[in-house]
């Protein structure tokens, strides 16, 4: 194992993750969900706790375990979890519950991201995360910029899909994708773009004001 690799390692697991998201984590492994790493978990925590957030949206429940570490960070936000899987999402309620987040901080939708995000208020959340099917990543993103407020924040966990988009060799669908997405956001002015390499990887993205 090279020094760089050991460094990662300590850094994935230095993070201590509290029993209701690791019980969480447990149940949606038990279903199918691939819920975000605990080193990435703990990063959007603190994202959302440095901008105080009151209003989250998260595309992808997880079973969970995502939306119990951005509620960690802002014990006063409201968070609006979207999910195509009904299972899913009763998981998430379910994980929610037995960690006696009120009713009134948590809404649920069954659906399809394409379908619900163009319903939803334009510049009302301060953060959107974006952790769905891979291969809308770049149009779950661009609604999700279109949803924060002036200086809100994009996440987009697994965006190193397991270091496949760091070999040029690999140019399926998913790797092009994250890729392509990395690329034109920091070319674009209107955000400020950073990249961390703990877990499966964060992009942040969060919108420049104009005035």
């Amino acid at each position: 194992m090279t020094e760089y690799d050991a460094t990662r390692r300590y850094a994935d697991e230095a993070i201590a993750e509290p029993d209701t998201i690791a019980r969480a984590r447990a149940h949606a492994l038990e279903i199918g969900a691939d819920p975000i790493s605990a080193a990435v978990g703990a990063q959007i925590a603190v994202l959302t706790a440095a901008s105080r957030a009151l209003n989250i949206v998260e595309i992808g429940t997880g079973g969970g375990v995502s939306g119990l570490w951005l509620l960690r960070g802002s014990p006063r936000a409201t968070l609006t979890t979207i999910d195509k899987e009904p299972e899913h999402l009763a998981v998430a309620r379910s994980a929610f519950a037995d960690a006696r987040v009120p009713a009134a901080r948590a809404r649920f939708i069954t659906g399809r991201a394409t379908d619900v995000l163009p319903r939803m208020n334009e510049a009302s959340y301060d953060i959107v995360l974006v952790d769905a099917d891979p291969e809308g990543v770049i149009e779950y993103v661009e609604h999700g910029l279109r949803l924060v407020r002036a200086g809100g924040t994009v996440l987009v966990p697994r965006v190193l899909a397991g270091g496949a988009v760091a070999d040029p060799v690999r140019r399926g669908p998913l790797e092009t994708a994250y890729r392509s997405l990395i690329q034109e956001t920091q070319a674009s002015p209107a955000v400020l773009g950073a990249l961390s390499i703990v877990g499966e990887g964060l992009l942040q993205l969060t919108t420049v004001a104009t005035d």
